[in-house]
């Protein structure tokens, strides 16, 4: 009876390790190791009287979290640099999620398609779960959904 309790305590291990081996190699299959995922936490404090909050939820949006900051370390020639991208807003409608971009009178946007993929592609790169882009303007009452598609 000893002999058949070992048998089946090696069967349950070896089955286990088999599982996890599956699981590994279908992590490293969908997800490559060198590929690091960037994940959110809850941002800067919302404020009540924001003007751009108030112009998104008047607009059917739920401001989920403000401001983050995204390090970036760049190699350049040996030397390391260090930059940051900013996120305004995440914002929830219908289910959808968008990353939000607020205009800035410093930094006029340019409407034509390189104008755009140069200034917003990177954030759709940036959280490809999210569904697109929202370029608020809240002294134009505008707020307009950009998204990003490959073409094949």
């Amino acid at each position: 009876m000893n002999k058949y309790g070992d048998w089946f305590i090696m069967l349950i291990a070896g089955g286990l390790l088999v599982f996890w081996l599956l699981w590994v190699f279908y992590r490293w299959l969908h997800q490559p190791l060198g590929m690091n995922r960037l994940t959110l936490g809850k941002g800067a404090k919302l404020s009540p009287d924001d003007e751009n909050i108030i112009f998104l939820e008047s607009a059917g949006y739920e401001v989920l979290s403000g401001k983050h900051r995204v390090p970036i370390t760049i190699g350049l020639d040996g030397n390391l640099l260090e930059s940051r991208l900013y996120i305004d807003y995440i914002a929830e409608q219908d289910g959808s999620l968008y990353i939000v971009k607020t205009a800035r009178d410093r930094m006029p946007m340019d409407w034509t398609g390189s104008g755009v993929r140069d200034r917003l592609f990177v954030y759709s790169l940036l959280l490809p779960e999210c569904d697109g882009v929202l370029f608020v303007d809240v002294k134009e009452q505008i707020i307009r959904k950009i998204t990003f598609q490959f073409a094949e």
